[in-house]
């Protein structure tokens, strides 16, 4: 590959995400039901491309599964505690009578999608600002330290038959980028050492996710789940890494009691 070919997507992959970055950040920073209803809204859209990808000729049913969804996210971080689970739930039973030929993966992916969009919600609104900008930033760092040490440093592919372009460089250095993030969070959210080891187990997890949803696209035979971003194809995407690792912070909270809160 040439040089110019290695890096001819970078310019809109940088505006784009900047875009993404400010309306992301912005959405952090008010918090409350502005903020929830980003993710939600987020959450929704990633369930529309999954479903599209999956039932290409359903277009109904891929935009009543992700209003569905959006709405159960959305729903479920203001009612009562024992009514989040079946909240979560509606879209998920609704998907496994409507589309039983995909359900092997449809409702995994689903389930994660709305664990992930409460995940999130729940991260903000009960540990703060910096908690949830400290997850950002790893999910961030990892796919930046991704991007650039694949196309530097290259090397052996990480999962080829999946996802041609990983490697088991960029992978590493998503790991290392992870890490220093955590210790540059340390002080900051007054934790320990074990915030960096978080921190690499929460990019093992974002990769994790960009691997099956290219598992997923492989399957359905697109390229990208959507175009509606500008060089990053669509919002599962880009936001594939934060979903996985959206859904083990909310794991790691609800089994250890971490983070602490503000």
């Amino acid at each position: 590959m040439s040089g110019s070919g290695r890096w001819s997507d970078l310019a809109l992959r940088v505006a784009t995400g900047l875009v993404m970055a400010c309306v992301g950040l912005g959405a952090v920073w008010a918090g409350g039901w502005v903020f929830i209803t980003f993710v939600a809204i987020l959450s929704g859209l990633i369930a529309w491309e999954l479903a599209a990808m999956l039932a290409p000729g359903q277009r109904g049913f891929a935009l009543q599964t992700g209003a569905a969804t959006g709405l159960a996210g959305y729903c479920a971080i203001w009612g009562p505690a024992a009514a989040v689970v079946p909240t979560l739930l509606v879209p998920v039973v609704v998907g496994w009578f409507a589309l039983p030929e995909q359900r092997r993966i449809f409702i995994p992916f689903l389930l994660l999608i709305l664990v992930a969009s409460f995940g999130m919600s729940s991260v903000r609104d009960s540990f703060g600002m910096m908690w949830m900008a400290w997850l950002i930033c790893v999910v961030a760092a990892t796919d930046i330290a991704g991007y650039f040490a694949g196309r530097l440093i290259g090397g052996p592919k990480l999962w080829p038959r999946v996802s041609p372009k990983k490697t088991w460089s960029g992978t590493s250095a998503g790991w290392i980028a992870a890490a220093f993030v955590g210790l540059a969070f340390m002080g900051v959210l007054g934790a320990g050492a074990w915030l960096a080891v978080l921190s690499v187990a929460t990019s093992v997890a974002s990769q994790a996710g960009d691997l099956a949803q290219s598992a997923v696209k492989r399957r359905a035979g697109v390229k990208d789940s959507s175009n509606l971003l500008p060089g990053h194809g669509g919002v599962f995407d880009r936001f594939d890494g934060m979903i996985a690792a959206s859904a083990l912070v909310l794991a790691v909270m609800q089994t250890t009691g971490y983070p602490p809160g503000p």
